[in-house]
């Protein structure tokens, strides 16, 4: 895997910033800029560390997939990390075997450092050799979309 990191800055508080990346208030907020990687993208489960969650969509035929993932750390306003553990293909889980071998265990961080109510949002992600142009491609547009939904 290779390490990607991506960044932003918002010209708003940590809490808004964290809170809005997150869907916390309004669940809308992750969805729209999510967007970026699937039209349909959302998420089942809670931010809390230790739980699992489900980022997921559908697929252009309206199959439902996505990760399989655990909070691995969430320091409010802070810090969240995401541990990546395996593919959702419809309603089963896949965490083991050919299809995830090489990505599975992997992290996704995301960290929010306020200086006079600007908030810079740094994004570390290990991304499979296979989604490095996709991910360098999508994130920054991603992280784009973030920085409007907060300051408009």
């Amino acid at each position: 895997m290779k390490k990607l990191e991506f960044r932003v800055q918002i010209n708003a508080s940590s809490k808004k910033v964290y809170e809005t990346m997150l869907g916390l208030v309004h669940k809308t907020t992750y969805e729209n800029w999510t967007a970026e990687f699937n039209p349909t993208s959302t998420y089942e489960g809670t931010w809390k560390k230790g739980d699992k969650i489900y980022f997921v969509g559908t697929d252009e035929n309206g199959k439902r997939g996505g990760m399989v993932s655990e909070i691995a750390e969430n320091i409010p306003f802070t810090f969240v990390s995401i541990r990546h553990n395996g593919i959702l293909d419809g309603e089963i889980e896949i965490t083991s075997g050919a299809q995830v071998e090489s990505w599975s265990g992997g992290l996704e961080n995301y960290l929010f450092e306020e200086i006079n109510g600007v908030t810079t949002v740094k994004v570390e992600v290990d991304a499979d050799e296979n989604y490095v142009d996709y991910f360098s491609e999508t994130w920054p547009k991603a992280l784009q979309k973030l920085k409007e939904i907060i300051e408009n």
